[in-house]
């Protein structure tokens, strides 16, 4: 239960919708009642030649209780009888039927729509705090869990959450009223038969019970085999081009059907469970109401009931409906706890440790002045050390380079600067100010980064170089195409700046995706630029295009590149050479050429040959 109870934190505040629900659905369940009660004056006037209900003749004493209510009914239709007859008595409780028909179905409106209310705000806020601890997260943790996991947990674990906790005012407020009206009424009516019917029912509740049992278990095996499926579309749709190539489409359409034959068969298991619980309440109700037909006529042979036929008659049409909500608090308790398996995996994310935070006196950094030192820095994986020891500084409006073997840290430097992780050993000093105690929004503040592999989005040009800084007029968006190159082939789309380039970018080329990223870099002009591996998966002519924008893009900035290509930081003010997480070699490119069997020298001969 304390799973249950931390979801429905995310529906406060519950009195807003709960105490309006309470109100709604007492006046829906009162006028329901109602409208079983009328049966038996229509029956007694129809069926009954001089009703007793029917001959008071004087307007009682008012007395607080339900017994008056009716007896002022009865008054007021002995006077209608009087007066207009049998036909006009019945008119009147036809009309009377009707309004509490119309009212009773009003208040249920009421309820039901607070009801949704109830679950839309559930499901806002529970999706906007699974949304918004993803994007806390740090970035390895997406390298340990399935991206499809994740995908499921914020769409089809939430969904699943809000009908549990929406089910909570069903389980906990309707059709308990709803019951516990009925019963009192039926107590009313006749109280031994009542008792009689009431040691009955718990046999319903114990066989519908036995059925949703395992229903938590069942939907967290569907929540798991889901999470699976999305993953191997994901990845389906991510490699489809690798898919073809290697002719793999069979075998990845055969993965994809296993995942989802299993799901099917999880929740075939799952549905069967469910729907069994209907067809058991039905026949354990007709069960029941057949033992009270016997009871009750048996009662009645023997001249010992106090109930005439008319009032029998309503008393099983109202006990009829006294299964209904029983049945459905079951049904809501089922759904209840397929919540509570699904809330598991959304709580087990939501409880993830944030492994970068900031600290609670966290400072802002504003400017950047002097210079970024790595002071004895030291990074690792879990157990796997990536860096050891790393001591070198980037002083402002200086170009540093980062060369060598793949694997041996270069990308990882460049993560650690604007705080994707946070160094296991060591520190990160910007104009003498140690990263971690600053707040991470202000570090990245003052960075522009250019990956190899640009991501950009299902939108348009102009937005993608917009991305990331509100406010951008038109005018400041096509300089920094401009600088980057990249406004010429901009103005030969379809519809220029508004052309949406589709998913990642496809409608353009490697070239041109890469300069709509430096044009968005350029937009932000930020005082530090990080390029990491910004040319290697280019074409000679789209490099030198956007080397070009590169150029323009790091004059008078700070600038941290890593490269593969060495033809490309042959003017860097000073080289790194990284070798298995540290500096082996550094000077500049042609200090480095000098050095007698160096592995900078040992690259640059292989990539002239």
């Amino acid at each position: 239960m304390k799973v249950y109870f931390r979801l429905l934190a995310y529906a406060k505040p519950i009195e807003k919708f709960a105490i309006p629900f309470f109100i709604f659905t007492v006046l829906s369940t009162v006028f329901n009642l109602v409208s079983f009660t009328l049966l038996i004056p229509i029956l007694e006037i129809l069926f009954q030649d001089e009703p007793a209900k029917l001959l008071i003749q004087q307007a009682p004493e008012f007395h607080f209780n339900l017994n008056y209510l009716q007896q002022v009914f009865y008054y007021t239709l002995n006077e209608i009888i009087k007066s207009r007859g049998k036909m006009g008595a019945l008119e009147f409780v036809c009309f009377s039927f009707l309004a509490s028909t119309i009212l009773y179905n009003f208040f249920r409106y009421l309820s039901q729509r607070i009801l949704e209310d109830f679950r839309n705000h559930t499901l806002l806020n529970l999706r906007k705090a699974v949304f918004d601890k993803v994007m806390n997260l740090h970035l390895g943790y997406f390298s340990q869990e399935r991206k499809g996991d994740v995908m499921s947990k914020v769409t089809s674990d939430v969904q699943s959450i809000q009908q549990s906790v929406s089910n909570t005012l069903i389980a906990f407020v309707k059709e308990p009223i709803a019951l516990l009206g009925y019963v009192i009424t039926l107590f009313t009516m006749s109280w031994n038969l009542t008792l009689f019917t009431i040691l009955i029912i718990p046999l319903s509740g114990i066989a519908i019970s036995s059925l949703v049992k395992r229903l938590r278990k069942t939907a967290h095996q569907s929540s798991e085999s889901f999470s699976r499926m999305i993953s191997i579309l994901d990845e389906a749709l991510s490699g489809l081009k690798v898919i073809k190539a290697f002719n793999a489409v069979a075998f990845t359409k055969d993965k994809f059907q296993q995942e989802n034959q299993r799901y099917t068969r999880i929740n075939r298991s799952m549905t069967r469970r469910q729907e069994m619980a209907s067809p058991v309440s039905e026949t354990m109700g007709a069960l029941v109401i057949i033992g009270i037909v016997l009871y009750g006529g048996s009662l009645i042979f023997s001249k010992s009931f106090s109930l005439d036929a008319s009032t029998f008659i309503a008393y099983i049409a109202i006990f009829s409906q006294v299964l209904r909500p029983a049945k459905s608090m079951t049904g809501s308790f089922g759904a209840i706890q397929q919540g509570i398996a699904s809330g598991e995996r959304v709580l087990a994310l939501i409880d993830t440790k944030e492994e970068l935070t900031d600290k609670p006196d966290a400072i802002t950094i504003n400017n950047f002045e002097k210079e970024i030192e790595f002071r004895n820095l030291s990074f690792a994986y879990d157990t796997n050390e990536v860096l050891r020891n790393l001591n070198f500084t980037i002083k402002k409006g200086k170009t540093v380079a980062l060369v060598g073997p793949s694997g041996g840290g270069k990308s990882t430097i460049s993560d650690l600067i604007p705080r994707f992780y946070d160094p296991t050993k060591g520190s990160i000093l910007i104009d003498g100010i140690d990263i971690k105690d600053a707040k991470a929004e202000s570090v990245r503040s003052l960075m522009g980064i250019v990956t190899q592999e640009p991501f950009l989005f299902n939108d348009t040009i102009a937005n993608n170089i917009s991305f990331g800084k509100k406010g951008a007029t038109k005018e400041e968006i096509i300089q920094a195409a401009k600088v980057a190159n990249a406004h010429n082939f901009i103005l030969e789309t379809n519809k220029g700046y508004d052309t949406v380039i589709g998913d990642r970018g496809m409608k353009l080329s490697g070239g041109q995706r890469q300069r709509i990223s430096i044009a968005r870099a350029v937009l932000r002009n930020p005082p530090i630029l990080i390029l990491d591996e910004a040319t290697s998966a280019l074409d000679t002519e789209s490099e030198k295009l956007v080397q070009q924008a590169l150029d323009a893009l790091m004059k008078n900035r700070t600038s941290l590149i890593i490269a593969h290509r060495l033809s490309t930081i042959q003017n860097a003010d000073e080289i790194l050479v990284i070798q298995n997480g540290r500096i082996i070699e550094r000077g500049s490119h042609w200090e480095l050429l000098d050095v007698h069997e160096g592995l900078y020298k040992k690259l640059n001969t292989l990539q002239t040959l």
